[in-house]
């Protein structure tokens, strides 16, 4: 089954796909509405709404595997991203991205892109260990807010890591070579 082909749900319930989004640069993250990074909906909403009409959409995967820092029902969750970021992109029935029971998405995407490109200067691994919270092997998501970039062919192309916020240059650079890629 390829990456496209993968159902998932709304967060109304609906099945659907990235299929839906062919021809489409996408930005896939896994978000929660508790944590440090979650300030990051606000600049992941910046950028779908600058590069949104060249053919570039976000989409968010809650998921609780973190701290349990989305304890929320999908209701919930929306009314969040919607009342205090302001946000437009889609965001899905929350799901299991890492450990027993990762929904299929998340293991095809840790598998093509086993490696996320890191923040040279992040501490956001180490403060993890330090605190007993960085499990895992390395290819697994490591905490919330990593983020998958699609291109419109629908290959993940690259991998952030969650303390690469989404304004980073590098993430930027990434995005616009993408789009310019008809």
């Amino acid at each position: 089954m390829t990456l496209s082909q993968i159902p998932f749900r709304s967060a109304q319930g609906e099945e659907t796909s990235l299929s839906k989004y062919q021809g489409q640069v996408l930005l896939i993250v896994n978000v929660a509405s508790q944590c440090g990074l979650t300030p990051q909906y606000e600049v992941l909403e910046r950028i779908f709404e600058k590069y949104k009409s060249q053919g570039f959409t976000v989409l968010a995967f809650p998921a609780n595997e973190f701290g349990a820092q989305e304890p929320g029902t999908n209701a919930e969750i929306q009314d969040f991203c919607r009342g205090t970021f302001g946000v437009q992109f889609p965001v899905f029935e929350k799901i299991v991205v890492k450990g027993a029971g990762q929904h299929a998405l998340y293991k095809q995407l840790t598998e093509s892109k086993p490696a996320a490109v890191k923040n040279p200067n992040g501490q956001l691994a180490e403060s993890l260990k330090k605190h007993g919270l960085l499990s895992g092997t390395p290819e697994e998501i490591m905490w919330n807010f990593e983020k998958f970039l699609v291109n419109r062919k629908g290959e993940v192309v690259q991998r952030f890591a969650p303390d690469i916020t989404p304004d980073d240059p590098t993430l930027i650079s990434a995005i616009e070579k993408e789009l310019a890629a008809k």
